[in-house]
């Protein structure tokens, strides 16, 4: 007995040092592993697509200050695993007024062409909308007025916007390219095209 409790033999320096090798590799996986994996699942994964981008300018039909009215419509589709809540929508770097915006939302909206509503009109038919009309027809739709400054798009939905006024548009801008950009919370989608007449 007293042979055994005086002995000097123990593992050898090898397989100590692979002890030590297998269970950091092994400490570090588990680590890398986790990491990847909340990662993956907090990630905001916002994917929208953003088409038929139109802006117009009319000249012939006046608003109030007796200048043609401008007018910007485009389609977002949520094509991502998660809702989104647009923060701005700006054109040529212009923030867009939410009392401005208009919108429909839906899930079963295939949407194939936009054509300007030759103006849109708010209440009392006067060619600018204002942030005291809660919605406006169009083309057998309701659009919602943006003026609470939040828009949400679920999940595989369609979201058409109309936003009247954009980014001062003139009637020398007819023919020239401007951009439209949609903020979200994680990412900035942009699209460019030029400015069309409406007569």
């Amino acid at each position: 007995m007293k042979n055994i409790l005086k002995s000097k033999r123990g593992l050898s320096t090898v397989v100590t040092t692979l002890i030590i090798l297998v269970v950091s590799v092994l400490l570090a996986t588990v680590v890398t592993y986790y990491a990847i994996n909340i990662t993956t699942n907090r990630m905001a994964q916002e994917s929208l697509q953003m088409s038929n981008l139109h802006v117009w300018y009319n000249t012939t039909a006046p608003t109030l200050g007796g200048t043609g009215w401008a007018e910007a419509a485009f389609t977002l589709i949520n094509t991502g695993g998660k809702d989104v809540v647009l923060q701005s929508i700006t054109t040529r770097s212009q923030a867009s007024t939410w009392s401005n915006v208009y919108y429909n939302a839906s899930n079963t909206l295939t949407i194939s062409s936009i054509s300007p509503t030759a103006p849109l009109s708010g209440p009392n038919g006067v060619a600018t909308i204002s942030g005291t009309a809660s919605s406006v027809k169009l083309t057998n739709a309701t659009y919602a007025n943006g003026s609470t400054g939040v828009i949400t798009l679920k999940a595989g939905y369609t979201l058409v916007v109309y936003i009247m006024h954009p980014g001062s548009i003139g009637q020398n801008d007819v023919g020239t390219p401007v951009d439209v950009t949609v903020f979200t919370a994680n990412a900035q989608w942009t699209q460019e095209t030029n400015v069309q007449a409406t007569q």
